[in-house]
């Protein structure tokens, strides 16, 4: 859960946000080393004298044109790894179905024999003591941990977008069209995400909520809630 005094990301609790984050890391490394590297240079021409030897303008065309390509591929590579991660869905353990509507989702369990329930954001007059305002619902999803688990997004009338930034899920939900994602909950834990795109004036009230269970507890509640 995200606070008001951190400037980093949300403890990953997925391998590809932990990817994410790693990528992130990587990226403002090699951008901390051109920004130095460029304010070395400024230093130099700023302090030093003038000199009228200079270096061969081939050498300099060559190193100028390498580097930059050195540095983009650097960035590339790691980049177009997680774009293929995250887009890699094979055989998962559950399927779950995100329908984004104004200003409420609805899920269902495709696995499972009517599993469907609609999640509310809950009032803050209603809301028990200790949990969060404006991201609570009063219906969570809850997922088996360890387990790959199918997210199918869509929309019932205008874009939504599903996110959940700790478990690096972030896919729009465009109605008539069915876009899919997927994550793995590598410990148990409430993850809380909102709608990412603006639906209209009840926007900000749309959190998502998704609860990671062991197997066993997973079991229980999806028997209790489809009895």
């Amino acid at each position: 859960m995200a606070n008001h005094m951190q400037f980093g990301f949300q403890d990953a609790s997925s391998p590809i946000m932990e990817e994410l984050v790693e990528f992130h890391d990587h990226a403002l490394m090699t951008a901390l080393a051109i920004c130095s590297l460029v304010l070395y240079l400024l230093t130099m021409m700023l302090t030093e004298k003038l000199s009228s030897s200079t270096v061969d303008a081939q050498e300099i065309e060559l190193v100028w044109t390498i580097l930059p390509a050195i540095v983009l591929i650097m960035l590339a590579l790691p980049s177009l790894q997680i774009l293929y991660m995250m887009d890699e869905i094979n055989e998962p353990d559950l399927t779950l179905k995100a329908i984004g509507h104004q200003w409420y989702w609805t899920y269902e369990y495709t696995d499972f024999k009517d599993l469907t329930f609609d999640s509310y954001m809950t009032p803050t007059a209603d809301l028990p003591l200790g949990h969060f305002r404006l991201l609570e619902v009063d219906h969570r999803v809850v997922v088996p941990m360890e387990s790959l688990v199918r997210v199918i997004v869509t929309a019932d009338d205008v874009l939504h977008s599903w996110a959940v930034p700790s478990l690096g899920v972030k896919t729009d939900a465009i109605p008539g069209r069915l876009n899919q994602t997927s994550f793995t909950a590598t410990r148990p834990g409430v993850f809380y995400g909102q709608c990412s795109e603006i639906c209209g004036a009840n926007h900000s009230f749309m959190p998502i909520v998704v609860e990671s269970a062991p197997l066993a507890n997973f079991e229980s509640w999806s028997s209790l809630l489809s009895s």
